[in-house]
């Protein structure tokens, strides 16, 4: 899949999501990262939906943002795939955001805080190891 997974709509053109996570070596580590922006994709086809990597893996965040902004994005909402919000999440990408912001400043960034912070993602989580258990 391309970093940038969709052609926006004429509504949605000037904004983007971007699904920022680790990243690994290993290119079947990228198949669920990929299969969320599907998702996506398949519930809102006209979001513009980018996944972007910290390290290991391309591409990075910095060349994501040079992506859209010269698409025309001027909106950027950075959603990390992370469970636990470590150094990371909680000090590396905020200093990449705002270094981006610097270098952009005609872009409006926005990050939220890790998925693993969500009580839907924890609840869907407690509910898959449950199912692990019970009887079949």
């Amino acid at each position: 899949m391309d970093s940038t997974a969709s052609q926006a709509t004429s509504d949605g053109a000037e904004r983007a999501l971007v699904l920022f996570a680790h990243g690994s070596r290993d290119p079947l580590w990228h198949r669920p990262i990929q299969a969320v922006a599907q998702a996506i994709l398949a519930r809102s086809p006209s979001i513009r939906v980018a996944c972007a990597y910290l390290e290991l893996s391309q591409p990075d965040l910095v060349q994501v943002t040079a992506e859209l902004a010269a698409q025309g994005v001027r909106h950027i909402t950075v959603v990390p795939i992370f469970l636990g919000v470590g150094k990371h999440a909680r000090e590396d990408l905020p200093v990449l955001v705002a270094q981006l912001q610097a270098d952009y400043p005609g872009l409006v960034f926005r990050l939220t805080p890790a998925v693993g912070e969500d009580a839907q993602v924890i609840d869907m989580l407690a509910s898959v190891a449950l199912k692990a258990i019970s009887p079949t």
